[in-house]
């Protein structure tokens, strides 16, 4: 049986697990920098397809990398939220260059 996370914090270290591979995590990036571009299109035009865009183009290549690279079920469809919240935070330490630090830390309370 799976276990059931409660907290975004609890949650964060599985999903980190879940994103392993660093090729997983780049198609996790691109398809996350595509539907920030994609949104900013939105904002520019306000043609509504364009947000339609954003959410296959994020979701899209996220899938990829579950289905193909990690060989996985995407965290999505257990904890929609959670997962779309730690994206971004992935997302986040990936751009400033802290994945490393986040994925030692969570390896270091594993041990």
């Amino acid at each position: 049986m799976e276990k059931k996370y409660k907290t975004l914090k609890d949650f964060f270290p599985f999903y980190l697990e879940e994103h392993s591979h660093p090729f997983n995590r780049a198609l996790h990036f691109v398809g996350s920098s595509l539907a920030l571009g994609c949104i900013l299109g939105f904002i520019a035009t306000a043609k509504l397809y364009i947000l339609g865009l954003a959410l296959v183009s994020g979701y899209f290549f996220a899938w990829i990398g579950h289905f193909f690279v990690e060989k996985n079920r995407p965290a999505t469809f257990t904890y929609p939220i959670y997962s779309f919240v730690s994206d971004w935070i992935m997302y986040f330490k990936m751009l400033t260059g802290r994945i490393d630090v986040e994925f030692a830390k969570t390896k270091s309370k594993q041990n």
